[in-house]
């Protein structure tokens, strides 16, 4: 009989890697979890969380400016940039130890070092080897930066949550959700930012309106955006770094952020060596449930590389569990997965975009209901900000299709939203719906005409 010291290995202890290790160990399963950086993950220590409370950090200002409409004088406020790293360290601390009380109290084997895998049931951490019947990899991504003359001097966004202080001018390299959203915090907190993308919009994949609104209400802020640009090299100067840029062009920062997207992170994991199948961009490859070409080995979540959410990883994690553990059976269905991008104004959507829909099903075939409107606080705030809400219907069916919105709140009214859409809501039921008055989010019951 085949000794092994495990049920089952988990590599990489966040939020997919600990779902999976407790709900295991609660089913009887002897589970140990080996990380060599820090509990909880990307979303946890710099991800998710840290972010968020950098977003509301750096809306206060436009806060302060709004109170004088409502009748508040307020003096001129002062930032103070260590403080707030001192709050969101003592945050981030507390969720740490929040994540190891759970493994521990679950009968989780925690192990730090770095992982890798010797065979296909051997794990290698420092000088010790653990024997386990399966191995489950959830390393997630790693922050990609491209190879261009300058790169030693850039920063990712993984250092951007511990700066020793802020710089007077950045300069922020790409178009996805993480350079929106540092935009919009760096920006908040009073540094000149310039936004730089190589594309002419920013956030591929999201709907069409969503990336041409966001984008002016950025610039409206205030937020420097320069479309169709190229870097080419950097160089390090007295006072901080010139850019130089593919249009004979020269940009000056004191802090460069390549926020260029992600990569999965299986560095010293020796996949290599053991002939796991990978994709292109070093991604495990794994079938529907989630194993790989090698029968003993799982992997889920971002070093997939399929949907990068913190929530999908944790529903992948106990659709796995689960199935290899229970005669449960819950599958993840990847049909409209909600999301948000906090950037400012924040940004909500869920189902099909425009473009998705039209190619789906046919253009006659599909309504598009669409509201502009500037939100009710800021009728008194004196700020220049507009909210947009965007409804997708199937007009044979009258399904609802997708929702999109960019205003305050986006990512909280959305999910509501979301369960409706799941539950295969129609425009009848949505016009049937008494709203909630005065809020933003009864325009998605207010609807009434296409404008198409």
């Amino acid at each position: 009989m085949i000794h092994y010291d495990y049920d089952l290995f988990v590599i990489g202890a966040g939020s997919g890697g600990v779902r999976a290790a407790r709900m295991a160990a609660g089913m009887g399963v002897r589970v140990a979890i080996a990380e060599n950086r820090y509990l909880g993950g990307t979303c946890v220590n710099v991800g998710c969380v840290p972010k968020k409370l950098f977003v509301y950090a750096s809306h206060f200002h436009e806060d302060f400016m709004a109170a004088k409409g409502f009748g508040w004088s307020v003096t001129a406020p002062k930032f103070d940039w260590t403080r707030l790293l001192a709050q969101k360290n003592v945050e981030i601390k507390r969720l740490q130890g929040i994540y190891e009380s759970l493994l521990n109290n679950s009968g989780v084997t925690i192990i730090e070092g770095q992982a890798g895998l010797l065979d296909a049931h051997t794990v290698a951490v420092g000088d010790r080897q653990y024997r386990s019947e399966r191995i489950l990899i959830a390393t997630g991504g790693w922050p990609s930066i491209p190879d261009i003359p300058g790169k030693e001097y850039v920063v990712s966004s993984n250092e951007m949550f511990a700066l020793d202080q802020l710089p007077k001018r950045i300069l922020i390299v790409g178009g996805g959700y993480i350079a929106v959203e540092f935009a919009g915090i760096m920006h908040g907190l009073g540094v000149a930012t310039t936004l730089c993308y190589r594309g002419d919009k920013l956030l591929r994949g999201f709907d069409e309106d969503i990336r041409t609104f966001v984008a002016q209400e950025m610039q409206k802020k205030g937020i420097n955006i320069l479309f169709n640009t190229h870097i080419n090299a950097i160089e390090k100067k007295a006072n901080g770094f010139t850019v130089r840029t593919g249009q004979d062009t020269e940009l000056e920062a004191e802090l460069i952020l390549y926020a260029t997207g992600r990569a999965p992170n299986i560095a010293g994991l020796g996949l290599e060596l053991l002939g796991v199948e990978l994709g292109e961009n070093g991604a495990i490859k794994v079938n529907d449930g989630y194993q790989t070409n090698i029968p003993s080995l799982f992997a889920l979540g971002d070093v997939t590389d399929r949907i990068s959410l913190t929530p999908v990883a944790t529903a992948e994690a106990a659709a796995l569990v689960n199935r290899l553990y229970s005669e449960q059976r819950t599958p993840v269905d990847y049909d409209n997965i909600p999301t948000a991008v906090f950037s400012q104004p924040n940004i909500g959507t869920v189902g099909l975009t425009e473009t998705e829909a039209r190619k789906r099903y046919s253009d006659s075939d599909v309504a598009v209901f669409k509201s502009v409107f500037t939100p009710m606080k800021h009728t008194l705030s004196g700020l220049d900000e507009k909210t947009l809400m965007k409804m997708i219907v199937r007009r044979s069916t009258d399904q609802v299709l997708g929702i999109h919105m960019v205003g305050p709140d986006a990512g909280e009214i959305i999910q509501g939203m979301a369960v409706a859409i799941r539950a295969g809501a129609t425009k009848a039921d949505f016009d049937s719906t008494i709203g909630i008055h005065p809020t933003a989010a009864e325009e998605f019951v207010t609807m009434r005409k296409p404008v198409d």
